[in-house]
């Protein structure tokens, strides 16, 4: 048997004109069409006294969430991680678009 470590999955998307980066260890395609699933929140232990405000933020946003859906057209990248890094929110930059349509647009008769 080997003792592989979990993965840890670094999820980016836009959110409210927002660029969140998020480590997490669970991830999937979910059981809402359109949607991904992530869950198991890696939050950084803090070992300084300086604290990043965005990462706080994070936290607080997250703290009593088990599992979020995200739609799959606000994904900007899922990379599979060694070690976690710093979960942060920070301003959407003029290089990143949301696509303009939905995913899926019934047929017209």
């Amino acid at each position: 048997m080997s003792n592989k470590p979990e993965p840890i999955y670094r999820v980016q998307f836009v959110s409210n004109g927002e660029r969140y980066e998020l480590y997490v260890r669970e991830l999937s395609q979910g059981s809402l069409f359109g949607f991904i699933e992530i869950g198991d929140f890696v939050w950084d232990t803090h070992t300084s006294v300086v604290v990043d405000p965005s990462h706080e933020k994070l936290k607080d946003e997250f703290a009593d969430v088990t599992s979020t859906y995200v739609p799959m057209h606000n994904v900007l990248r899922i990379d599979a991680v060694k070690r976690q890094g710093t979960a942060k929110i920070s301003q959407v930059s003029d290089k990143v678009t949301a696509f303009p349509n939905p995913i899926y647009t019934p047929k017209k008769e």
